[in-house]
């Protein structure tokens, strides 16, 4: 009787891990799942309610006046480039700001460490940082996206930590073999902190990618300049402000009803343009992801 209860146990144990998991996932994929259907279902239709998984009017619509001015196209490329350089530029930067300050022999580590980290905590305001970056001769220009978060805090503090968990023996050995700062820097550290640099590298895309705020305050009056974000923010503003068209909604014409588009389904189709890009780069990001922020996160 009690084999049978031994045996008894795994199976018990994972139907109700499975349960659990497919519950959690359930919960987790709704929301998307619920955008995406309301992004493809007729406008005057989301208003009543009732969409959840499935669209009860198919309709592509409301992408076409997503996609209708023509800006967002450039805007795209604005953003992928802004995205690519400030990434790469902060990964290279970053990491090698926190070589330095994870080395024992450089004696100015604590205090510059210091004065970084009070950046976390104290903030100049808008309205100083609209004067630099003038004072900079950023304003309408294509690196005012990127030079202002080329060094990130906490990136620099993740990237340290996990620097600080590297056999000393190994930087040892390549200064015995003649290797200095910079070849140790380039050869043995930075191809041992892929999993950190992934995880950072993440942040800083997903960031950039996301940001709309900066052109909004910097770039505005530069059309050639304006992001993705800030033409979908832009479309979303305007859509809420008119909230309908009365002239199609008193409209004859019950396939010009059908066409209406309205805030709710035009913020669900801004939600699907944007994300999708971060969605097909994260899978491929996840397991560096995962691995250094368990690694990066606490000094053993």
């Amino acid at each position: 009787m009690r084999t049978r209860t031994l045996r008894l146990e795994p199976v018990v144990f994972n139907t109700f891990n499975a349960v659990i998991m497919i519950a959690l996932a359930v919960v987790t994929l709704y929301p998307f799942l619920n955008t995406l259907a309301v992004s493809f279902n007729a406008g005057n239709d989301t208003v009543r309610g009732g969409i959840y998984l499935w669209p009860r009017i198919w309709t592509d619509q409301n992408y076409k006046a997503v996609f209708a001015g023509g800006t967002l196209y450039h805007a795209f490329w604005v953003s992928v480039a802004r995205t690519v350089i400030a990434t790469v530029l902060s990964l290279f930067l970053t990491s090698m700001l926190s070589y330095a300050v994870s080395r024992r022999e450089y004696v100015f580590r604590k205090p510059v460490t210091l004065l970084i980290v009070l950046t976390m905590y104290f903030n100049a305001g808008l309205i100083p940082s609209y004067f630099l970056m003038k004072d900079l001769h950023l304003l309408n220009s294509f690196w005012v996206y990127v030079i202002p978060g080329l060094i990130s805090a906490f990136n620099m503090i993740v990237i340290r930590t996990y620097m600080q968990t590297l056999p000393e023996g190994l930087i040892e050995s390549a200064r015995v073999d003649g290797a200095g700062d910079f070849r140790t820097f380039f050869s043995i550290i930075l191809p041992l902190c892929q999993p950190v640099l992934a995880t950072v590298a993440l942040f800083v895309a997903v960031g950039q990618w996301n940001s709309w705020f900066d052109t909004f305050i910097y770039a505005s009056s530069k059309q050639s300049l304006s992001t993705l974000q800030y033409e979908l923010m832009k479309l979303l503003s305007s859509a809420s402000l008119s909230n309908s068209n009365p002239s199609v909604a008193n409209s004859s014409n019950p396939g010009a009803v059908h066409n209406m588009v309205t805030p709710m389904s035009i913020r669900a189709a801004i939600t699907i343009v944007a994300s999708v890009p971060i969605l097909i780069v994260y899978p491929f990001l996840q397991k560096y992801f995962v691995h250094g922020m368990q690694l990066g996160s606490v000094k053993e």
